[in-house]
């Protein structure tokens, strides 16, 4: 068996092994894959595996990010839209400039062209490990939104600064007027392709019914965004976020029920096998920056690795504690005081900035040498410091975080459940006046409106009931009730099926057709 055959096989065990540890002691998963990622490439004996920075960039980040972007929440990305430029090119800007100043003062030899690359490299937040973890332990959907906002547009910004510190790196002449006008064209680059790329996209998956095509060009839909942005040399970030945005908008209006299902479940199942795969060739990477450090004491490194990742932590307090009060200072407007957040949400918004494969992927696609042929200055270091700062902020403030929520007692306060009911009671009130409607049609049955309209008359009252607008009496217990004798019903009918093809009865491709009728008609219980 070859190297890539064991590569491949040793993921998909650790993927699966570990996933299923993280949730056993409810860690979750990113953490547990970086630590044995790296635990397990130091064993001896075992291939050294390098990652191929166009492995991220192009084969892993689009349909992350379309993904992230696809489900994001538009209308909170929307009203923070202010908030959310701040921390995706301000807060960015603010931690390459103080993480170079450092690097350069403390770290013997480093220029101000390698030390800025440094910086840009670890600017970007990962939307990932943050956003689930706050969105597990109940924090109001406004501030998980925030995070994961930051996290899907940081990247632009990050990458174009780095594009600039390392042209610098290696000789290029360095203009800022330059490097501002080449970020300005970047960014406004990818957001129209973006949505030029959405609106094909939504004619497109509009007009297609089968639906085994409808979601394979969902599948490929970051990549036809960011691959030909970035042959325009545009950001390819942006355009798989903006696509992401875009379709998720449209999306529900063009895709058909049981497209969107199906297409659910793929999406869900490749985002996790992606992510995981990913965390786990990070952690494998540790023993390849190690090789590369002969040159440095153990002392030296752990001492440099320190002040960096003490700086990136630190500066995003010093942003998310600063900033605010300028706002307030020079806009006072009703709606910017609605908007404000208490110290202890931006506390955790501070401990959330976890660091991921975009940082790594920008480290190791440093080039090895500049213009005039020499090594890039301190690549290796660079790398090794990008490492333990993606290590650090996933395991030390991965790990804490759910610690800090709590001991801070933050919560939604149940705005999410509420807001839940509140939906479902509109949608239940749309559909009776919609039974109404069909009751003067000719072709419907009374028996039937009758049936229906009880049915959706008995969900009014127990959705209002649980909204606080009329007295509960007892619609909870007999709804529980009710769908506990369904999913008895639906186990008998399941069994019945089973039984019919072990005896030849039925075909297997018959049982599993009518088991997925079933398993939907119990996927709409809510318990």
């Amino acid at each position: 068996m070859g190297q890539a055959e064991l590569l491949i096989a040793g993921l998909l065990v650790a993927v699966a092994g570990l996933s299923a540890l993280a949730r056993y002691v409810s860690i979750p998963y990113p953490i547990v894959l970086v630590i044995a990622g790296a635990l397990f490439g130091l064993i001896p004996g075992v291939p050294e595996v390098k990652l191929n920075p166009d492995v991220v960039l192009v084969v892993f980040l689009p349909p992350l990010l379309y993904s992230a972007a696809f489900f994001a929440n538009f209308s909170d990305l929307r009203s923070n839209l202010r908030s959310l430029s701040l921390s995706s090119i301000g807060l960015v800007l603010f931690t390459m400039t103080i993480v170079a100043l450092v690097a350069h003062a403390v770290i013997d030899g480093m220029s101000w062209a390698a030390a800025f690359a440094l910086g840009a490299i670890v600017s970007p937040t990962d939307p990932l490990a943050g956003g689930s973890i706050m969105r597990r332990l109940g924090l109001p959907r406004r501030i998980v939104s925030a995070v994961e906002g930051e996290g899907l547009f940081n990247d632009a910004t990050a990458l174009v600064a780095y594009r600039v510190a390392v042209a610098a790196a290696v000789g290029a002449t360095f203009s800022l007027a330059d490097a501002s006008l080449k970020f300005l064209l970047s960014a406004a680059g990818g957001i129209a392709v973006g949505l030029a790329m959405g609106w094909v996209l939504a004619q497109v998956r509009a007009r297609i019914a089968d639906v085994q095509v409808n979601i394979t060009i969902s599948l490929l839909s970051g990549y036809a965004a960011f691959i030909p942005a970035q042959a325009l040399g545009v950001s390819g970030v942006l355009a798989a976020v903006t696509t992401g945005i875009y379709m998720g908008f449209r999306g529900p209006s063009i895709i058909a029920p049981r497209t969107r299902l199906q297409g659910f479940f793929v999406w869900d199942i490749l985002d996790f096998l992606l992510n995981a795969a990913l965390f786990v060739l990070i952690g494998l990477q540790l023993r390849t920056v190690l090789d590369r450090l002969g040159g440095y004491s153990a002392g030296t490194l752990a001492g440099y690795a320190a002040a960096v990742c003490a700086v990136v932590i630190a500066t995003r307090f010093i942003w998310l504690f600063t900033t605010p009060y300028i706002i307030r200072a020079l806009d006072r407007r009703p709606s910017q005081r609605a908007r404000r957040v208490g110290a202890a949400l931006r506390v955790v918004i501070a401990w959330s900035g976890m660091r991921g494969a975009v940082s790594l992927a920008a480290a190791l696609a440093l080039p090895l040498n500049t213009h005039a042929g020499e090594p890039f200055p301190q690549r290796d270091l660079i790398i090794f410091l990008t490492f333990n700062v993606i290590f650090v902020t996933l395991v030390l403030q991965g790990l804490t975080l759910p610690a800090l929520i709590h001991k801070l007692r933050v919560s939604d306060g149940g705005d999410g459940e509420m807001e839940e009911i509140k939906a479902r009671l509109y949608a239940t009130k749309a559909a009776l006046q919609r039974i109404d409607e069909l009751a003067e049609e000719d072709w419907t049955r009374d028996d039937t409106i009758d049936r229906l309209r009880r049915g959706y008359e008995y969900r009014k009252r127990r959705f209002a009931a649980r909204a606080g607008k009329i007295e509960d009496d007892g619609y909870e217990d007999r709804s529980l009730a009710y769908q506990q004798i369904v999913i008895s019903v639906l186990a008998a009918e399941r069994e019945a099926l089973v039984r019919l093809r072990n005896e030849g009865e039925i075909s297997n491709e018959v049982m599993h057709r009518l088991l997925r009728d079933f398993d939907l008609e119990e996927s709409r219980l809510e318990i």
